[in-house]
């Protein structure tokens, strides 16, 4: 008599990856077997995070970005191929978004008291920036493709903090993805990206943050399954002024932090690095403006407006696939 029987099916275990990068940590989870050898992988992970850091930091004087921001006005200066995608994309958003996201906001960022080398608020001195900045990056910051290479018409400091985070997860996905792992989750603070799902079949769940000022407390949760997602909010990173207490992001248009009626904005996205820089935009254009990106560029976008209303913005108030947020989970 035939006694043959089919091999167990295989024991997956939880691993949970991370390390220091762009002043917060990045993660990684995966299920694999338990003897599964990490050592390679989480160096991996973290050399991607290390190289987008060093190539797209304002805090580091070394970076490509802070040699490019030195570089003379019309001066070439030679890219690595994740900067000069990363920039190539941001103005591609900036334009997209009428000037509602502008990478060129470097000194405008500095002068308001945010970022590498800024001191108290100066409302004088962001008058000034405002009054001699330049044009928007888009038509300020010339990049040639097939050289890998960039020159500024006018002078231009660059600011990725909108949307280099985002590309530091597509980076982890890279080295996941490479990996031959089957489904993951990783993230830099609150960007993340997911492939596939857990071994039970369910998604990965992500929490939503209620945007209260110096609270952390959970709205609700996401759940996400190949699928990148990127909040900007207004309630974090304030300094107190003479005229009142500010943000941390700034409207290219009007050359001053943010004053939008939405104080929290998630986007839903196949790359974070989009959703990064697309939250910016919507919470920066407000609620009428940002309504009408999401429908012209078909955004998943979740929205919660200063009177705490939450919403899909530009959508009926329904979720109808698996990724509104639930509570009680």
């Amino acid at each position: 008599m035939s006694t043959d029987l089919a091999d167990p099916p295989e024991v997956l275990v939880r691993h949970a990856l991370n390390g220091p990068t762009m002043g917060a940590r990045w993660t990684a989870v995966l299920y694999a077997p338990t003897n599964l050898e990490t050592t390679g992988l989480r160096a991996a992970l973290q050399a991607a995070v290390d190289r987008v850091d060093d190539q797209m930091s304002t805090w580091k004087p070394r970076s490509d970005l802070s040699r490019l921001n030195a570089a003379p006005v019309g001066r070439w200066i030679d890219l690595p191929q994740e900067l000069a995608t990363v920039l190539d994309a941001a103005l591609a958003v900036g334009t997209a978004s009428q000037g509602a996201f502008d990478i060129g906001v470097g000194d405008l960022v500095r002068a308001w008291g945010f970022g590498a080398g800024a001191g108290d608020p100066d409302p004088i001195a962001a008058a000034e920036v405002a009054r001699r900045r330049p044009v928007a990056a888009p038509q300020t910051l010339e990049i040639d493709r097939t050289r890998r290479r960039a020159r500024k018409h006018a002078p231009l400091r660059l600011d990725l903090s909108g949307i280099a985070k985002g590309f530091g997860v597509d980076e982890l996905g890279r080295v996941m993805a490479a990996s031959g792992a089957g489904s993951w989750l990783v993230g830099i603070d609150g960007e993340m990206l997911a492939r596939g799902t857990k071994p039970n079949g369910r998604p990965w769940a992500i929490a939503h943050e209620r945007p209260r000022e110096g609270i952390r407390e959970i709205a609700g949760v996401l759940d996400l399954a190949d699928c990148a997602v990127a909040t900007s909010g207004s309630y974090r990173h304030l300094r107190e002024t003479a005229a009142g207490r500010i943000g941390h992001t700034m409207d290219p248009r009007s050359n001053a932090p943010a004053a939008s009626d939405l104080v929290s904005v998630t986007v839903l996205a196949p790359r974070c690095m989009d959703a990064d820089a697309w939250a910016t935009a919507i919470l920066v254009s407000g609620s009428a403006a940002g309504a009408a990106l999401v429908r012209r560029l078909g955004l998943r976008v979740l929205a919660v407006g200063r009177d705490g209303q939450v919403s899909w913005l530009g959508e009926p108030e329904h979720g109808d696939d698996g990724q509104a947020p639930s509570s009680g989970r």
